[in-house]
């Protein structure tokens, strides 16, 4: 290596990865199938809600026209009947990656699940499944005694856990005790030999952002219009038919399907529909660059430069050539 060379990266030798990541209407989708032109790539979603089957319109998934030219893997993989965690994306997408890799090929995760990302990223405790007669067992308890006293239990056995736990809080204290009981260690012991399990690759995370935060919900807006002349309407009262669902399924949490259920059941008045739809994804934009600005730290790109596509693949370009320096 002579002098006018890049250092070469400690993890040079893992296979690459590259992360594009961004709040809603930032313009990822586009920006990845740019990338797809111009490396050999291939598309794994990063959306909480893309898993979920027959719900298109309202995730905005990409038709079948454009999966048919740039193939997305992790999209329509549940009902909307069923619950999908972080935990589960980080296999599906540590799979994914290897087949991709074996291939000869990059992986290029893209999407607005933050979470998401930090659990592949710090990697994931090995945690075990709720065991719902334990659970019972402690609602009893704390029936019985309350939930401070429970707290009180869980410092005698994991106080790391339980110094930044509200006494009342109930569904963390129960899960912090129900593994304690489980696995007979505490949670924040699990929680750390997890960290330790960090997938064996070479990242390059960047990030998509528009610096005037009016113009972004100006893209927001229009694109919750988009859904609604797009049958969003129609879809929720479709999937109502075809499957058995409730408001606390995280299918039906995810914005602009939660207002159409509650404006169908009139629990808000119809003309309040589209206000509180672009309103929610105004906060759910907000979270998600919280979200990059306090923990992902991408480096940031405009999403409305005109020549976006041709400085993310200068950077891509580079993070590629790296490991042969």
């Amino acid at each position: 290596m002579n002098a006018a060379s890049p250092p070469r990266p400690a993890d040079a030798a893992l296979p690459p990865a590259i992360l594009l990541m961004g709040p809603t209407a930032s313009g990822k989708t586009a920006a990845a199938m740019a990338l797809t032109r111009r490396f050999p790539v291939e598309l794994i979603s990063v959306d909480s809600a893309q898993v979920f089957r027959d719900m298109d319109v309202g995730t905005a998934k990409p038709d079948a026209a454009t999966l048919a030219a740039f193939p997305h893997r992790l999209i329509d993989l549940i009902s909307p009947e069923e619950a999908y965690s972080a935990a589960r994306f980080c296999r599906d997408a540590l799979a994914a990656m290897d087949e991709i890799t074996a291939a000869g090929r990059i992986p290029l995760l893209v999407g607005g699940t933050m979470l998401y990302y930090k659990a592949l990223l710090e990697g994931l405790a090995d945690l075990p499944q709720a065991d719902p007669a334990l659970r019972a067992e402690i609602d009893a308890q704390a029936a019985a005694h309350g939930w401070p006293a429970v707290h009180a239990e869980l410092a005698r056995h994991d106080p790391e856990t339980a110094a930044r736990l509200p006494p009342n809080d109930a569904q963390r204290i129960q899960r912090a005790l129900e593994i304690v009981r489980l696995t007979g260690r505490p949670m924040s012991t699990l929680l750390a030999a997890g960290a330790q399990k960090k997938p064996p690759y070479r990242f390059l995370a960047l990030g998509l952002n528009a610096p005037e935060r009016s113009v972004l919900h100006a893209r927001i807006a229009q694109r919750f219009d988009a859904m609604l002349a797009a049958g969003l309407e129609d879809e929720v009262s479709a999937l109502r038919r075809k499957y058995r669902l409730h408001l606390d399924l995280p299918s039906m949490r995810c914005v602009g399907y939660r207002q159409l259920w509650e404006a169908q059941d009139g629990l808000i008045p119809p003309r309040e529909l589209r206000e509180r739809g672009i309103y929610a994804t105004r906060q759910l934009a907000k979270r998600q660059i919280t979200w990059m600005g306090n923990t992902l730290r991408p480096e940031m790109f405009d999403c409305l430069a005109g020549d976006l596509d041709e400085k993310i693949a200068r950077r891509v370009a580079v993070f590629l050539t790296q490991a042969s320096i």
